[in-house]
């Protein structure tokens, strides 16, 4: 198994990996396929409590790892038996990264469509076109509320975008799931506090993504998002137990005591 101090130089590796968000998404996805699936538990367990802790690698590597769970599921081979052997592990903080089950609140697909259809009579290409490269603020504003996910993950990638508007789309409801998930999945935008703070506390989220959020969050969010009774339920109890975590196995050394969280930004994108 794993230990806390394993851990840390993981941690230390990514931390440190150039290349950008996909490449250490990869490194993650590649560290979860070594050993058995306990190893892989033991591993986001220690990287979520020393994350926790303040350390500062552990906090930026985390989402990483979070990520490769999800998108890299088809390379990490025992991806679907981590959550029952979180369980058998009794670690609470890895078993709820699986959480299932719908959104708090669905909107209908034919009703997105139609909301899609009476605001834009320009084809899919051409909107997905014109939403990669537009350079009106107006316009991008108008396209970042198409429900297809198309068009948003080219909206994502336009160079005129802002933050304040990627945290309005995260943040609209009623919304389908889909562009939402495009916006925990943009590299460049899903490492941003607000935006995932807007995202997690969106009940049209997904809880199987906003589980991947919650440990990501400081202890402030995980205070309003244990009392917010309009999300779902797994993700509250999720952030009441990130709350209520102890200490970590063993303490961190001198040259690696924690330090507040400067948010889950790399240097080397």
């Amino acid at each position: 198994m794993p230990s806390v101090d394993d851990a840390r130089n993981v941690a230390r590796f990514l931390h440190a990996l150039g290349g950008g968000a996909e490449v250490r998404r990869k490194a993650a996805a590649r560290e979860l396929s070594r050993g058995d699936p306990f190893d892989a538990n033991e591993l986001v367990g220690h990287l979520i409590s020393l994350s926790r802790h303040g350390w500062e690698p552990a906090t930026c590597v985390l989402s990483d790892f979070l990520a490769a769970l999800e998108q890299e599921a088809e390379h990490i081979p025992h991806v679907t038996e981590l959550r029952r052997l979180a369980h058998v592990q009794a670690l609470d903080s890895v078993a709820d990264l699986f959480s299932q089950g719908p959104a708090k609140r669905e909107m209908n697909p034919d009703a997105a469509a139609r909301a899609d259809a009476n605001a834009f009579s320009q084809s899919l290409g051409h909107l997905k076109q014109q939403a990669r490269l537009t350079r009106d603020p107006d316009t991008l504003s108008r396209l970042a509320t198409v429900s297809n996910p198309s068009v948003l993950r080219n909206v994502l990638i336009n160079p005129r975008l802002t933050e304040d508007l990627v945290v309005r789309i995260a943040a609209r409801r009623p919304a389908r799931p889909e562009p939402l998930v495009e916006i925990w999945r943009s590299a460049r935008w899903s490492v941003r506090h607000a935006v995932r703070r807007a995202l997690v506390f969106n009940p049209y989220l997904p809880p199987e993504i906003g589980a991947k959020i919650v440990p990501l969050l400081n202890t402030s969010d995980l205070r309003e998002l244990t009392s917010s009774t309009g999300l779902h339920l797994s993700l509250r109890e999720q952030a009441a137990r990130l709350l209520t975590e102890g200490p970590a196995a063993q303490r961190l050394t001198s040259e690696e005591s924690p330090e507040p969280p400067r948010g889950a930004r790399h240097t080397h994108d």
